[in-house]
């Protein structure tokens, strides 16, 4: 397995640098660690000083836990200190860093606990050796995960079982995030806990195995100003658990039911990120096992100033890709309209965790007429910048959209825009208006890739449309192309990211595409069409796993249209008879497709309609009524002045005729075109 590099790399072992003994103390603490073993009273701190059975003076290296420069004290380990002082069961800790209680390294671990093992000069050289390769393994472990989950559990599976039997990480709950003020009250809450147990094994020494019971330990704590435990963790270094200050400490935080083993055999490691506590780390020992030395209150700390760190990177991380995800997701439609005689499915992916911030995106926008504008493009990179603008593309496509203006026009507006908003800002978009009463479709191109046709016989075609400038090149003419879109076909719009990867090129990703919509529509038959959304899903399907490189937005449009005999339409001169002739045409209507029951209703609003519409006009006013599942009444005149609710005073004369048609009609609504205007309503067709 490759490892990162990290600030041991390359170190020579402390027992071949014999030079390097001679550093001061002060080099631990300029690098943000202790640099004596804390007093503790009747704890190990009085053993620092001299061990039991060890002659005053005597010279034994430590290592520090950032340089991999060493200092001198009277530890234990010389010779005529006790056995259960050899040091870290670890064996070469330079191998497997928790292996997860694999039998080879765990054995060796145990096997390093006989007596005597380790004393003498020698043995003490080739521990503190131990030392320095066990935590740069384990540093290197750590600082491998990305997330907050992989890095606790890298901080777990490289300690246990080399260095402790038992671990359980605590982090502040909720987090801080940056420099953000932390929640009030200070509370703890249990994140990871990992142990072994001794286990008989046929024909075997005892080894450590993994435990799949959980350890008994408080899930919630609050820290209590004042108390032993926010003591120990303001006091940053690690402690001994056999101190009275520890055990109350680790009383309050795993709780009193939790018992803790006596002696040398547990350390409470204080969490610090950059600027604050952010949980604390408990190593324990089985009583079967050597206690820890004052030594490893240095690997303790180089440990939990690397977990802590990492931690607060990985934090920082997740929030901003939240951000960055949520701003992305925000600036995409939250629910797709549903235009008269279409509908209309979408599906947006972001890509692989490393880049998943992208410029995609989709929109579906009503037009005057009952038509749709459909709409989907491709900011090119992969940052929040893009993300930004992206949003304000789409904003502007929808501006522009309501002007009414032809396709080719709101390309070029988007190109203006684009250079407006800097250098280099470079997009594809496909802008389509499909227009249910005449069957139509008018699409054009900047640089995207080509729609396709998905026929209800189950032929897929790729449309030939013109492929134009990316919007951001200037200078560019757009050209617009109208196609049929016969009743049960549906079109696909999409990004490259669906058919483009580092293992196809962007033609062969659009064939397969096209060969996959053509396999799914035959599997319904001849005479129906695929499902929308399930055929959306089916197409997603066609990913395999190194096809996520961009982000995908995907906008599948299902042609209902509206048959002839469902539309009526005229024009009407602006004259004082022109509300007489709507009513009486719209009357004739109505018993065409056999809805007297709106004849009251729809004649009243008409009248009112159309009546505004004369006063104003100066061209020939238009009438239409489209019968769908509502019926639709559209207005046109060339005034560019929207009406505007009012409430009208008891001597005016006029301006109640909005007031009846926002009570009587299910929707009403009205859209400035770019040679006018139209007012509509909707009334239900059943009920």
């Amino acid at each position: 397995m490759t490892e990162h590099p990290t600030s041991h790399e390359g170190r020579q072992p402390l027992a071949a640098r014999p030079q390097e003994r001679a550093r001061p103390r002060q080099e631990a603490a300029a690098a943000g660690l202790p640099s004596d073993v804390p007093a503790q009273p009747g704890g190990p701190a009085d053993r620092t000083a001299t061990a039991p059975g060890t002659a005053p003076g005597t010279d034994t290296t430590v290592p520090n836990s950032t340089s991999g420069t060493s200092r001198t004290s009277n530890a234990p380990g010389t010779p005529g200190a006790p056995a259960e002082t050899a040091g870290p069961a670890a064996g070469p800790v330079g191998g497997p860093v928790g292996g997860g209680g694999a039998p080879g390294a765990v054995a060796v671990a145990v096997a390093a606990q006989s007596p005597g093992a380790g004393r003498g000069p020698d043995g003490a050289a080739r521990r503190e050796g131990e030392r320095l390769r066990f935590v740069g393994a384990a540093t290197r472990r750590i600082a491998r995960g990305l997330d907050l989950d992989e890095i606790v559990l890298g901080l777990c599976r490289a300690t246990v079982p080399t260095f402790s039997d038992e671990i359980l990480v605590y982090l502040r709950d909720p987090l801080p995030v940056g420099d953000e003020r932390p929640v009030a009250p200070f509370v703890l809450r249990l994140r990871r806990t990992d142990r072994l147990r001794l286990s008989e094994l046929e024909g075997e020494e005892l080894v450590l195995v993994p435990d799949p019971d959980p350890t008994p330990a408080a899930e919630l704590c609050e820290v209590r100003s004042g108390g032993a435990l926010a003591e120990v963790l303001r006091g940053v270094r690690p402690v001994f658990g056999d101190s009275a200050a520890a055990k109350t400490a680790l009383t309050e935080l795993l709780g009193p039911e939790h018992p803790l083993p006596g002696g040398l055999r547990a350390i409470l490691a204080p969490l610090r990120g950059r600027r604050r506590v952010i949980g604390a780390a408990v190593f324990l020992r089985r009583p079967e096992r050597a206690g820890f030395e004052p030594n490893d209150l240095l690997v303790a700390a180089q440990l939990a100033t690397h977990t802590a760190l990492g931690i607060d990177k990985a934090v920082l991380y997740g929030r901003e890709a939240y951000i960055a995800d949520e701003l992305q997701r925000t600036m995409l439609p939250d629910s797709l309209p549903q235009p008269t005689g279409v509908r209309l499915a979408s599906r947006y992916l972001p890509a692989a965790e490393t880049a998943r911030v992208g410029g995609d995106w989709y929109d579906a926008i009503p037009l005057p007429g009952s038509r749709v504008a459909l709409v989907v493009g491709d900011v090119m990179g992969h940052s929040m910048t893009s993300a930004a603008i992206m949003g304000q593309l789409r904003t502007t496509a929808q501006t522009l959209a309501g002007l009414d203006l032809p396709p080719q026009e709101v390309l070029h507006h988007l190109d203006e825009q684009a250079q407006r908003l800097g250098e280099n800002r470079m997009a594809t978009c496909m802008y389509a208006v499909y227009d249910p009463v005449s069957h139509r479709i008018t699409v054009a191109n900047a640089g995207h890739p080509p729609p396709i046709l998905l026929h209800l016989g189950g032929r897929a075609e790729v449309l030939r449309v013109p492929p134009g400038a990316p919007i951001g090149v200037g200078g560019v003419d757009f050209e617009a192309v109208e196609l049929d879109a016969p009743a049960g076909a549906t079109l696909l719009l999409y990004t490259d990211g669906l058919v483009e990867s580092r293992l196809r090129d962007v033609w062969t990703g659009i064939e397969q595409l096209r060969e996959r919509l053509a396999a799914t529509a035959q599997l319904t038959g001849p005479d129906h069409s695929p499902p929308l959304e399930a055929l959306c899903d089916d197409v997603l399907d066609m990913l395999g796993p190194g096809d996520r490189d961009d982000d995908i937005a995907l906008l599948a449009a299902r042609f209902e249209g509206i048959a002839p005999s469902d539309v009526a339409y005229w024009f009407l001169e602006p004259e004082d008879a022109a509300p007489g002739r709507a009513r009486r045409l719209a009357r004739r209507a109505l018993a065409r497709w056999d809805l007297e029951e709106l004849t009251d209703s729809v004649e009243l609003l008409i009248s009112e309609v159309v009546t505004n519409a004369v006063r104003y006009a100066e061209r020939p006013v238009t009438l239409r009524l489209l019968k769908t599942d509502v019926l639709r009444c559209e207005v046109g005149d060339d005034s560019p002045q929207l009406p505007r609710q009012r409430r009208a005073r008891d001597t005016d004369e006029g301006g109640r005729g909005l007031f009846l048609v926002n009570r009587l009609a299910r929707r009403w609504g009205a859209t400035r075109l770019s040679g006018g205007k139209v007012v509509w309503f909707e009334l239900a067709t059943r009920g």
